[in-house]
């Protein structure tokens, strides 16, 4: 996506969402012809298409750099809610299929890349006496992260009064927290690693 078409498609997301963003809303913010962003990207599911695609290539890139960084599965798992949490525009966008072009190659590139990422956390977890369903750890792991960020993102963990609940309820804390119980407490011999 053109970096100056980026800023202003992201921020119609978390005002009106992705069902009010238009082309024409698209070319005011950016302060071009109402047909140049058709022009670009075709229509509004390429603008989408488009943002999506950025959004699954940063969030791999977030996936790598915590696993980089000498990260855990669980670290990577927290890796996830803070780029939802940082990143909301994109994180909604890249999670609703019906609004997006299924065919782009740069959008299955782009998500291939982040699902093996999440992939190769199970490898370490599949190792002897670790976990008997790798598989099915890195899919309840997965679940995990993206309903917490998802509630999150909706503003249903204030809603629930889950704040009033726990100390320490920021998004990446209660990410850490209930990852951890998923796969055992961090530190404790068959903890998530």
């Amino acid at each position: 996506m053109p970096p100056r078409a980026e800023p202003a498609g992201a921020r119609h997301r978390p005002t009106q969402g992705p069902t009010g963003f238009t082309l024409r809303s698209l070319a005011a913010d950016l302060g071009v012809s109402h047909t140049a962003p058709r022009h670009h990207f075709g229509s509004r599911t390429g603008v989408l298409t488009a943002l999506a695609a950025q959004g699954f290539t940063r969030l791999a890139g977030t996936l790598r750099g915590a696993r980089a960084d000498g990260g855990s599965f669980l670290d990577v798992g927290v890796a996830y809610v803070d780029f939802a949490v940082a990143n909301p525009a994109h994180f909604q966008v890249m999670f609703a299929p019906t609004l997006l072009d299924a065919g782009d190659p740069e959008l299955a590139v782009a998500r291939a890349e982040t699902f093996a990422e999440l992939r190769t956390g199970v490898d370490a977890m599949a190792a002897p006496d670790r976990i008997e369903d790798a598989a099915a750890a890195m899919v309840a792991g997965w679940s995990l992260v993206h309903g917490l960020a998802t509630l999150a993102l909706t503003g249903n963990l204030d809603g629930a009064g889950v704040r009033d609940l726990i100390a320490a309820a920021e998004p990446h804390d209660l990410a850490r927290r209930a990852a951890g119980m998923l796969y055992g407490s961090p530190g404790t011999p068959g903890g998530p690693r």
